[in-house]
């Protein structure tokens, strides 16, 4: 009867601590798997051979001038968002990490469509987010690079010409953006790797 009871009470004590044990492996195994799979479908496309890059002239909302000219040489992460685009909300902190760790030969530029300015420069100072934002309140930067779904960013090498559109949310931050980044960094010509990739949904 002593060791029956004795043998009941350990277990009601080893209980608890199972169900820890239990609850902190479900925990690792969501941080190791859930980043993987965070990241919406994305397609990202060789920029079009025949295609011209347009030209690069504006003013962020600074005040500073961006021209083509002044970014030859450096590879730019050209990002196209939107308030109004929950994607671009989910991306856009990946790209302040991108644009806090580059050095001088990497500038991340973004581009706010169909908003006004002032909206736009709210929520940057809400955020905290510091990179340079360009006004596109009318569409027309979009239109002119063929930009039809929020987010799209473009990476143009350093001699200036466009090498990659990727539609969809992407973790700029992570291991897979650096490696397009030094891609585009060395002028490698995109028609050796694969034109599409896909990761699982939200």
């Amino acid at each position: 009867m002593r060791m029956n009871a004795c043998s009941q009470d350990m277990q009601a004590k080893a209980q608890p601590v199972l169900g820890l044990f239990l609850g902190v492996c479900l925990v690792v195994l969501s941080l190791i798997f859930v980043p993987a799979q965070a990241w919406a479908q994305f397609d990202k496309t060789a920029w079009p051979a025949k295609v011209d890059t347009p030209k690069i002239e504006a003013v962020d909302l600074q005040g500073k001038a961006w021209t083509t000219a002044e970014l030859t040489g450096k590879v730019v992460v050209l990002n196209f968002w939107a308030t109004w685009c929950a994607p671009c909300k989910d991306e856009l902190p990946t790209l302040q990490t991108l644009h806090d760790i580059s050095d001088t030969q990497t500038v991340v530029l973004t581009i706010n469509v169909r908003e006004p300015a002032a909206r736009a420069a709210r929520y940057m100072q809400s955020t905290g987010m510091t990179f340079p934002v360009i006004s596109d309140a009318k569409g027309d930067l979009a239109k002119r690079w063929g930009v039809t779904v929020y987010p799209t960013t473009i990476l143009i090498a350093p001699n200036g010409q466009a090498r990659w559109r990727v539609a969809g949310d992407v973790d700029w931050s992570g291991a897979q953006a650096n490696a397009w980044l030094a891609e585009v960094r060395q002028n490698a010509s995109p028609t050796n790797a694969p034109s599409k990739a896909n990761h699982p949904k939200r």
